[in-house]
């Protein structure tokens, strides 16, 4: 039991950083946005400023939350005995518990980008987005889509 515990970490700790972050990028359209028209704006790049993303996890955080609980409580199960063996097996599961759902957010994030656009039109726009390519204030960009689908590409 004591070889498989280091596995079984590791393994949890592994998948818990699983969140798909794909769409956060400008380069990636979503099955629906395919084959459909965009609507295309131009625009320069007044302020950029980097930031993160935190991804949704795909089980909604059971993994870090369950996976932290139950090493946490396999490891308090090893120390001392009697009623003192049961309260550190609780210890170590709430201890895990909290360990590993922040391991997991830790896991999730993104590095992304805030970049403030002005619009040929004289309007301002923000738009934060994975920092898959590099920006800078004053680069001339293409505003891709509307509303809460919209993306920036180099022009």
């Amino acid at each position: 039991m004591k070889r498989l515990l280091p596995v079984a970490a590791l393994s949890i700790l592994t998948l818990a950083g699983c969140a798909n972050t794909s769409p956060y990028s400008g380069d990636v359209y979503r099955g629906n946005q395919a084959q459909t028209g965009q609507s295309v704006a131009y625009g320069t790049i007044v302020a950029i400023r980097p930031v993160q993303i935190q991804a949704d996890s795909r089980a909604g955080g059971l993994l870090g939350t369950g996976g932290g609980a139950i090493i946490g409580g396999l490891l308090g199960s090893q120390v001392g005995g009697g009623s003192g063996r049961q309260l550190a097996t609780v210890a170590g599961a709430l201890g895990g518990s909290v360990a590993g759902s922040a391991a997991e957010d830790r896991a999730n994030r993104v590095a992304a980008l805030e970049m403030e656009i002005r619009r040929d039109d004289g309007t301002d726009v923000v738009v934060v987005q994975r920092a898959d390519h590099q920006y800078q204030a004053g680069q001339r960009v293409r505003l891709i889509g509307s509303g809460g689908n919209l993306s920036v590409a180099p022009y």
